[in-house]
């Protein structure tokens, strides 16, 4: 039963849809830089949202909220793990029959096209392994695990298909390329279309195509004013970065950022392709594509070598790009937007009711049409489950259990308690991050991007009181709300209502928000 209210006349000129996702792809330290083409022909064709964020920043929790639209804390993925239930069977079983795709193939009659990286456990043994097709995909072609560029394995419609190491036939991202244009080639025409391509760049491993391995010989990660600096007034984690970094650790993140570019370089050539075939085929024109990251990423920001799942700028905002029917060239939008608005945009292009979803987000049509008076939010929910081990990691025993993804200068990436929500703020009057650590200090760090762009100074103790206390209730809004409670009116709106008896009064009893999260 279709219940896009489309007629049939209508069917065959319905908007198409491409999204290709990147993976940890970060848009503030020059991410976008190497996109040549990219730029080009999507965001100098389209609109690009320079203020586009992830409720998450770790890939698994954040593609569920792209399938989902969904707060962490409403789709219950809160790390990479299984059990974390990431692309576990609770998720297959509650979640994935309710993502947007499965609603664009069922409701409204698309042809549905997946290639890439989907979910990080995904293909495991307990969790149906690549013999698992989620409901929704007309067209399957999914990585096993996690992203690398050769020596993987692909379901193709759940079949296993073994990939080596040869450049010509293995090379991921090319693979995605070629698999997307076939289906360009070989789809029905009746019907529209939604192709997911999700690229293992610039994920590590960062092997790039042989022809772009000595691309930026020159190129190091940036030196801003948080590089290479001691996090003071920060939460432990990031406190116990070594700081000044060892010559080793420094050459370490400039070469991994150097390789992130090039495999990018792969990528922009992807983006060629697709567009140039869509061109071929007249589709251009009545197809949008969007260009995202799962996640952003750091190189050297207070003192911590690389990796993502931190708070700041740098790990939770994301590069967005979108061109299509409707949206004027060269523009530059600079609403708060999510990736929990992915899905509720695609399926308003669609024609679906977004009233029949329990999707958190937001359609973007309206942003992407241009259309005036349009109400929007000024803010939204960060949140993250830290991982961590029981024992102590080998690498750092001193440091005790509770610690992961330690580097060998003992500089540790998370830990158990690495467990915070925050509220980004982004209005008229202020732009401002509000967070609390659920550990034994209740650590709360706060920044005020005008004034403090690289948030190098936590402002917790000496801001206003009552802004403390209106985003301490805000964050206790967001992180029990779900659908529509997640789009009520911000602190500094003018439709805001805060009502002081209504906070706890104490502030342990908070800790419950995070623990009754987890599945």
């Amino acid at each position: 039963l279709l219940l896009c209210p489309v007629l049939a006349a209508r069917q065959a000129r319905r908007p198409n849809v491409v999204l290709i996702l990147t993976d940890d792809q970060d848009v503030c330290l020059g991410g976008m830089t190497p996109l040549k083409k990219a730029a080009a022909l999507i965001a100098h064709m389209g609109v690009t949202f320079v203020n586009a964020y992830v409720p998450s920043a770790l890939c698994c929790p954040s593609r569920a909220s792209i399938l989902t639209g969904k707060y962490p804390h409403n789709h219950h993925v809160v790390n990479n793990t299984l059990e974390g239930n990431c692309s576990s069977k609770s998720w297959q079983k509650i979640q994935e029959p309710y993502t947007f795709p499965a609603l664009l193939k069922t409701a409204c009659g698309y042809q549905t096209f997946f290639a890439g990286k989907y979910l990080n456990e995904y293909g495991a043994e307990d969790a149906g392994g690549v013999g698992h097709v989620p409901p929704g995909w007309s067209f399957w072609y999914a990585l096993e695990k996690n992203s690398k560029y050769y020596n993987y394995t692909l379901s193709v419609n759940g079949k296993a298909r073994r990939h080596g190491e040869n450049y010509s036939v293995d090379y991921l991202t090319d693979v995605l390329a070629n698999m997307s244009l076939d289906f360009l080639e070989y789809k029905s025409n009746f019907e529209p279309f939604f192709m997911m391509i999700s690229t293992p760049a610039p994920h590590s491993p960062w092997t790039a195509a042989p022809q772009y391995a000595k691309s930026f010989q020159n190129v190091s990660a940036p030196r801003n004013s948080n590089f290479n600096i001691h996090g003071k007034n920060k939460h432990w984690l990031i406190r116990q970065a070594k700081t000044p970094m060892t010559n080793s650790s420094i050459q370490f993140l400039d070469d991994a950022y150097r390789k992130r570019w090039q495999t990018l370089l792969s990528v922009d050539d992807l983006i060629e392709k697709l567009v140039k075939k869509l061109e071929f085929n007249g589709e251009l024109d009545n197809t949008y594509i969007f260009y995202t990251s799962d996640n952003g990423f750091h190189t050297g920001k207070f003192s911590l070598p690389i990796d993502k799942r931190q708070l700041y700028e740098f790990d939770i905002k994301v590069p967005l790009l979108v061109r299509g029917p409707g949206i004027k060239p060269n523009q530059t939008n600079k609403m708060l937007v999510a990736n929990i608005d992915l899905g509720p945009t695609i399926l308003d292009i669609a024609g679906y009711d977004l009233n029949k979803t329990q999707m958190d987000g937001m359609s973007l049509l309206p942003l992407l049409r241009g259309d005036k008076n349009v109400t929007w939010r000024s803010d939204f929910l960060v949140e993250y489950q830290g991982e961590g081990y029981n024992g102590s990691d080998p690498t750092c025993p001193g440091l005790g259990p509770g610690v992961t993804h330690c580097f060998p200068d003992c500089v540790c990436e998370d830990s158990y308690n690495n467990t915070y929500a925050c509220v980004r703020t982004l209005s008229a009057s202020w732009d401002l991050q509000y967070c609390e650590f659920d550990d034994r200090e209740v650590f709360v760090e706060v920044y005020n991007l005008t004034a403090d762009p690289h948030q190098i100074n936590n402002i917790a103790k000496t801001i206003d009181q009552e802004i403390l206390e209106k985003m301490n209730y805000r964050l206790m809004m967001l992180q029990s709300c779900s659908g529509a409670t997640c789009r009520t009116p911000g602190v500094f709106d003018p439709g805001y209502r805060f009502d002081p008896r209504l906070m706890f009064s104490n502030h342990g009893v908070r800790a419950r928000r995070f623990s009754a999260q987890s599945l």
